[in-house]
């Protein structure tokens, strides 16, 4: 049965150094929770916290309402899928995958019959008798986490499982991942610094950086509607623009110079001022940072639009990615649908038009959404 994991206000120190400081989640019973961040942001400290290989100097951290700050870890009913699949190098894969059951005293021939059902379900029945040494590191670590969920864990721990695997295993081996857990329907909670593998295998992701939660979010929203700069900068490409709001006829505008206006009627202008939603008047002029997905732009020829040059570009298929500049130096990344004999050659000067549904638009120093909530 999926339990739910509630973690209220927790703390944690290293010494004089305080890594998690009053941070809050909860993670619904069955879903694929991940931890994403970049490296040092406290996320795999947290997930050692929930199956208790770090103490909890504050808060609590509970499953299904019962608090387990003080619970040991070998009574906490939870699997772990460690980075480098520690697995034990002198058993076999079957004796791998029995280990845990062994330790509960689980019937030798109940045993057997769940090793051979969990790895039938991680597809590597056909190397049961096989030691470590003849694996591949995809099959090691499906075999970590056929070890990991065999015990019929409440919950299941992934700490950068991925991360020693090349990039076509990595790519398998998430879907595989992904697969086995909507099959066995366990709640998961999952630590990467991957954005990519973040928003393939998430149901939900918190996106953290230096210890506290910046959003919370399916994939579609965060990578849509970040919270932040920092969230739109580390989930996917995006390139920063800065903007004048201006009053369009008595709609919000961006005004990005030489005439390339933009409405927005759908902005929360709140944040632009710290306090209650000010007037159109009273924020006109004021300068905003506008982030653009490559995807988000149009390339022109003539008419409004931000000016660049195109620098460089790379066909990739169905896709063709360009590298452009402006006339202060900044560069640009535009991504666009590749059309027959159509690559726009190096040094056009181009008008770069913005899809505004789409556009994220930030206070000047990117700490807030201008973006109304739903739009």
């Amino acid at each position: 049965m999926s339990v739910a994991i509630s973690i209220d206000k927790v703390v944690k120190r290293f010494g004089s150094t305080t890594v998690i400081n009053g941070l809050s989640l909860q993670v619904e019973p069955g879903e694929f929770f991940t931890l994403l961040g970049p490296s040092g942001c406290g996320k795999t400290t947290l997930l050692r916290m929930i199956i208790g290989f770090n103490s909890i100097d504050g808060g609590t951290i509970k499953l299904d309402g019962k608090v387990i700050n003080d619970i040991p870890v070998n009574e906490r009913n939870m699997g772990m899928v460690f980075q480098n699949y520690a697995i034990f190098p002198h058993m076999s894969v079957a004796a791998n995958v029995a280990f845990g059951l062994k330790q509960r005293k689980v019937p030798p021939a109940e045993i057997q019959r769940q090793v051979e059902e969990i790895l039938n379900v991680v597809k590597i029945g056909h190397l049961k008798d096989r030691m470590p040494t003849q694996l591949s590191g995809g099959q090691q670590q499906r075999v970590a986490l056929a070890r990991a969920i065999v015990i019929h864990p409440q919950v299941l721990l992934m700490d950068e499982p991925l991360s020693n695997l090349d990039a076509k295993l990595r790519v398998e081996m998430r879907n595989a991942i992904k697969r086995i857990q909507q099959q066995i329907g366990i709640t998961t909670v999952y630590v990467t610094h991957d954005q990519e593998e973040a928003l393939a295998v998430s149901d939900r992701i918190a996106v953290m950086h230096n210890g506290i939660i910046q959003q919370v979010g399916s994939p579609q929203h965060i990578y849509q509607r970040p919270t932040n700069q920092f969230v739109a900068t580390f989930i996917g490409l995006s390139n920063m623009i800065k903007a004048k709001l201006v009053d369009a006829g008595g709609v919000p505008a961006l005004d990005f110079g030489k005439d390339y206006v933009v409405p927005m009627a759908k902005l929360n202008l709140a944040p632009v001022t710290g306090g209650q939603t000010p007037s159109l008047a009273a924020v006109s002029g004021k300068t905003v940072t506008v982030s653009v997905r490559p995807e988000e732009f149009t390339i022109a020829r003539s008419g409004a639009g931000i000016d660049a040059v195109v620098k460089s570009s790379i066909f990739l298929g169905v896709m063709t990615h360009y590298f452009l500049e402006q006339a202060d130096g900044k560069e640009l990344e535009v991504i666009r649908p590749s059309e027959v004999g159509t690559i726009i050659p190096n040094e056009t000067p181009v008008k770069l038009q913005v899809d505004a549904p789409k556009i994220n638009v930030f206070t000047e120093d990117g700490a807030a959404s201008l973006i109304q909530e739903g739009a």
